[in-house]
């Protein structure tokens, strides 16, 4: 199969050879097809009866109709590469260039005194003739020249297309010329019944989602490529599973604002995305119009080695931030992040700060320093396990980090405050929850207090963040092992880090002194579900096999987004929810150091969250 590239036929080097010139071959070929059908016609007006024609009447028309051909047929581009080959654009120019040279021959006849060159009727049915040989010609030469490309895919991946509409269409072309592309498409399927029986680009179209798997077996198909652009996300992913469940490999074409913008080419052909994961479309804000706020602005990223920290870095930088400080207390975080924004890790840049947030007089030193005008505040501990086991460590990074944090901000003039946080501060029932809603109150108050957007965000679970299930069921399907999962019916909700960082950036525009922006992120998925569906992803074919342990303590079986006590602000935006909660004031915390960890500190901190609640 490798010769076929290396070593092609003769047969195959002389098309190549006519496909390099083909517009000079193709107005060759035009004009003599004029030399043929002219003859031709008037042969068949005289019914072959040879005496009875103009001999030279019929050599010069044929002469006449050839040079005009010619001549037209580059004043309409059709030989100077401006037509598809074989294309509904040159089908069109094909019979208009042929049009002209019977328009010129009749012309002549009408002023040529004395006996026709040629009859009037022959010439129409010339033009005819030509027409039908011209197309015949480029078909046969399209046709071949497909052949050429499909043999220089000797190591490429059968591949079915789903979708034979435009895009579908399109990836077929694109997958075919490019030489290089890893799949050949075999075969199309389609929902819709009207496009039973079709054939798009000499491939079958074999049927609907209900025969992928058939299709998959007949056609010894190894992928699926998913071309339905203007889709809704929820039929792609439906349709996405039941290919994987056929042992496919997922392809997905980019949305129908790309083929509306830019030529889509192979290398936008995608795997399935974290995006894909979720059970909605992925939400997408304007955020080169409302981050206005960080332009020329100086900056600083708490938590900025950590994944959603290190994601509001890299796009905080793209804005043109005065200065951006990068603080965290894990050097390793720290140097990842670096090589990451600047393709280097030699820790020198002095917008990079080693620091510990739960450190008060560090903190304000190193705020006092930078000077930010706008602070995101990421840094945390958010193991809901880990908490369990060490109360006191989120205690003192979650409330006193945050505090400490929220002081140092309010005494250098921080203008905007952004309180990173998680959707388990709603109504908590873990260490994380009650240490994150404690933060989020002491944000309240000091927004309240100063009259200034020191805000928080409730994220759900980021896919594919540091910690979360994405990485750890990966890693257990690539070892081949079973799926832990706490519990069958378990639910959460899911966010993109992108959405995460998206939702940092729009909060940071239009809250207010104490706002809690949450975003909207439809229903909550099954863990189940979403195991199933990556393992679908990364072993095709082969079902996952779980392992249900039981809820650990601190979980919940399904998760909020807001608190009894939230106070509903109504809708910013309108993929934004904005809320109130009751404030805490700076000092209300402090009882709690003198609980040494475990229960007791767990049943304090609820008590006073309880208490500001009863209160409020």
């Amino acid at each position: 199969m490798t010769d076929i590239v290396t070593r092609p036929s003769r047969w195959m080097r002389i098309v190549y050879a006519i496909w390099r010139r083909r517009h000079r071959w193709l107005a060759v070929a035009d004009a003599l097809m004029w030399a043929m059908a002219l003859p031709l016609a008037t042969f068949a007006r005289y019914e072959f009866a040879v005496g009875e024609i103009n001999r030279g009447g019929l050599i010069l028309g044929v002469i006449i109709v050839m040079l005009v051909h010619v001549i037209a047929g580059v004043a309409t581009g059709l030989y100077l590469g401006r037509h598809r080959l074989a294309s509904f654009d040159e089908v069109r120019w094909v019979a208009i260039t042929a049009l002209i040279p019977v328009a010129v021959l009749l012309v002549i006849l009408l002023f040529t005194p004395g006996e026709n060159l040629v009859p009037r009727s022959a010439i129409l049915a010339a033009a005819a003739y030509q027409v039908v040989g011209s197309l015949a010609v480029r078909y046969i030469l399209r046709v071949m020249v497909e052949q050429r490309r499909l043999s220089a895919h000797p190591t490429a991946g059968r591949l079915l297309i789903f979708g034979a509409g435009d895009a579908g269409y399109q990836a077929l072309r694109l997958l075919r010329d490019d030489t290089s592309s890893e799949y050949l498409p075999v075969a199309f399927l389609d929902d819709d019944p009207e496009r039973a029986r079709l054939r798009l680009g000499g491939l079958p179209l074999v049927g609907g989602r209900d025969q992928i798997e058939h299709a998959a077996k007949r056609f010894e198909a190894g992928a699926l490529l998913i071309a339905m652009p203007s889709a809704q996300h929820s039929d792609a992913m439906e349709v996405a599973d039941l290919a994987q469940q056929a042992g496919l490999a997922v392809r997905i074409l980019p949305p129908m604002a790309k083929f509306l913008t830019d030529p889509v080419e192979v290398r936008d052909i995608r795997k399935v995305t974290l995006a894909d994961f979720l059970s909605r479309d992925e939400v997408h804000l304007d955020l080169v119009r409302i981050a206005e706020y960080l332009e020329g602005r100086r900056v600083m990223v708490t938590g900025a080695g950590g994944s959603i920290g290190g994601q509001i870095c890299e796009t905080v930088a793209g804005f043109g931030p005065e200065r951006l400080t990068m603080v965290d207390h894990n050097e390793n975080g720290l140097a990842g992040l670096q090589l990451r924004m600047e393709g280097r890790a030699l820790l020198e840049n002095p917008s990079l700060v080693l620091a510990d947030i739960r450190d008060r007089d560090g903190m304000r030193r190193v705020l006092e320093q930078h000077r930010p005008q706008v602070v995101f505040h990421a840094a945390a501990h958010k193991h809901v396990t880990f908490l369990e086991r060490f109360p006191r460590e989120g205690l003192l990074t979650n409330v006193f980090g945050t505090r400490n944090m929220l002081d140092a901000a309010a005494e250098v003039g921080v203008e905007r405050f952004v309180n990173i946080n998680t959707d388990k501060a709603a109504d908590p029932v873990n260490v994380l929850g009650l240490t994150k809603r404690l933060g989020e109150m002491l944000t309240s108050h000091y927004g309240a207090t100063l009259d200034r957007p020191y805000i928080s965000v409730r994220f759900g679970n980021v896919l594919g963040s540091q910690g979360s299930v994405i990485p750890i069921f990966r890693d257990q399907l690539q070892r081949g092992e079973t799926l832990t999962i706490t519990d069958p019916e378990a639910t959460r909700f899911f966010m993109t880090l992108e959405e995460a960082v998206q939702l940092v950036v729009q909060a940071g525009a239009i809250g207010t002194g104490g706002d809690v922006m949450v975003l909207d992120m439809g229903d909550p998925i099954p863990i189940v579900d979403l195991a199933r569906r990556l393992a679908a992803e990364i072993t095709p074919g082969h079902a996952p096999t779980f392992e249900y342990t039981g809820l650990r303590p601190g979980e919940k079986l399904h998760e909020t987004l807001v608190s009894t006590d939230d106070i509903d602000k109504g809708r910013p935006h309108e993929l934004l929810l904005c809320f109130r909660v009751p404030p805490i004031t700076p000092t209300d915390p402090d009882g709690l150091l003198g609980y040494g960890g475990g229960s007791e500190l767990i049943a304090a901190m609820e008590r006073l969250i309880g208490s500001i609640r009863a209160g409020s």
